[in-house]
């Protein structure tokens, strides 16, 4: 489903992101991707959408290697990608409805089909009675519920998550946590960034460590491995 091998990437500055970094995470597995503030989590997500293109090394999704696709390529990539970013990417100009229907209208999907799967979404993360609300009418736990149904509208085989849990206190971020564990449980790929000790605290879910842009540790658990510090 994704696999990395042997990837670098460094930026125009000379800042190295990610260093030799080699995993794979198969289809229907959930992960979480952790590690320090500037560990290459963004870098990582990001070179799975091809949003960024390594120096080095292989991205394969989907069996495609995704460094190598051309421009016009990329949005039949990312119709089978869900992605949900740190900083939120809503458009506060349109309401929740619109903002959840506006990949789906990029992609020239039916209207009737359209509406459909935009309530659905929105039903799957409770904000279907919200749908006629602006964003900054919305709590910080509503806007990220809002960033998971634009996400899984187009119902995506794999989802990435940005630090999903960051700025919501513990009972929101369990809710959040819910509902990413409810889409794995059908089947759909996960790899979630993270710092949030209390998510690795007692799972059995696979985590991935990075440390200065390197794979330190990739194990069941990290807490309970004493790695992930």
């Amino acid at each position: 489903m994704i696999s990395f091998n042997q990837v670098s990437k460094r930026y125009k500055d000379g800042f190295d992101a990610l260093k030799n970094v080699s995993f794979e995470l198969a289809r229907g597995e959930m992960a979480y991707l952790t590690g320090h503030s500037g560990a290459g989590k963004s870098t990582l997500l990001k070179l799975i959408a091809a949003i960024e293109r390594p120096n080095t090394g292989s991205v394969l999704v989907n069996g495609q290697n995704v460094s190598q696709l051309k421009s016009a390529a990329l949005p039949y990539l990312r119709r089978h990608l869900g992605i949900i970013f740190q900083d939120h990417k809503l458009l506060f100009d349109r309401n929740v409805f619109n903002n959840v229907l506006l990949p789906l209208q990029i992609c020239g999907f039916d209207p009737k089909e359209s509406n459909k799967r935009v309530r659905a979404a929105l039903d799957k993360v409770g904000l279907l009675d919200r749908e006629n609300a602006y964003p900054i009418a919305l709590s910080g736990g509503e806007q990220q519920r809002l960033c998971i149904a634009r996400a899984i509208v187009n119902r995506p085989s794999i989802l990435l998550a940005d630090e999903p849990t960051g700025n919501l206190d513990a009972e929101y971020a369990q809710e959040i946590m819910k509902i990413f564990k409810s889409f794995h449980q059908v089947g759909v790929t996960l790899l979630i960034s993270t710092h949030d000790a209390d998510m690795l605290r007692n799972t059995s879910i696979r985590a991935i460590e990075l440390k200065q842009g390197e794979i330190q540790h990739s194990s069941p658990n990290l807490q309970n491995s004493g790695a992930a510090q």
